[in-house]
């Protein structure tokens, strides 16, 4: 305080305030929008902006991912829903089973 009172009575014009504590940009920004407060608000929305081309980004990546994993699902839903077809007796079964099989390589 005894700093800013010497400058008024030494016969100099007193200097700028001190920055507030804050942020380093937060001066500056302050000072601006004293000055030039379209600036200021050019700035706020080219951040704006920016963000939210960002979250637009983020956003069309998670819903590619999630129609992958949407079809994915369906694919399975589809291929559990497709009837199988169950021989009546046991022996016609093994018999349909035993004809997917292939035979065994002959070793020589």
């Amino acid at each position: 305080m005894a700093a800013l009172l010497g400058g008024m009575f030494s016969g100099q014009p007193p200097g700028p305030p001190p920055p507030p504590p804050g942020l380093p940009g937060q001066a500056k920004r302050l000072q601006l929008s004293v000055q030039k407060p379209e600036q200021v608000i050019k700035e706020d929305v080219s951040e704006l902006r920016n963000e939210l081309q960002q979250k637009d980004a983020l956003v069309q990546k998670h819903l590619t991912k999630l129609r992958h994993w949407q079809q994915e699902l369906e694919d399975i839903n589809v291929q559990d829903k497709k009837p199988v077809e169950v021989p009546q007796c046991s022996l016609a079964y093994l018999e349909q089973a035993s004809a997917n099989i292939p035979a065994p390589l002959k070793q020589t």
